[in-house]
């Protein structure tokens, strides 16, 4: 789960969270919204992650930038 550090009361996601969100998003059959409920998150952040993934911004191994 994400970490709570943040004053502002926002949550921080880690690279790995969002790709595995990503990559659940992208199997067939399967909606943004659905992932995004299931995941307790907006769908339109999942989009947002859907964009940079495929921008390569994240990477599911920082090793490969």
């Amino acid at each position: 789960m994400p970490k709570y550090n943040n004053p502002r009361k926002t949550w921080r996601y880690t690279d790995e969270f969002k790709v595995k969100a990503v990559q659940l998003s992208f199997l067939e059959g399967v909606q943004v919204k659905e992932v995004a409920d299931t995941l307790d998150i907006h769908p339109f952040m999942l989009s947002r992650w859907r964009k940079e993934y495929r921008e390569g911004v994240i990477v599911a191994d920082k090793r490969k930038r």
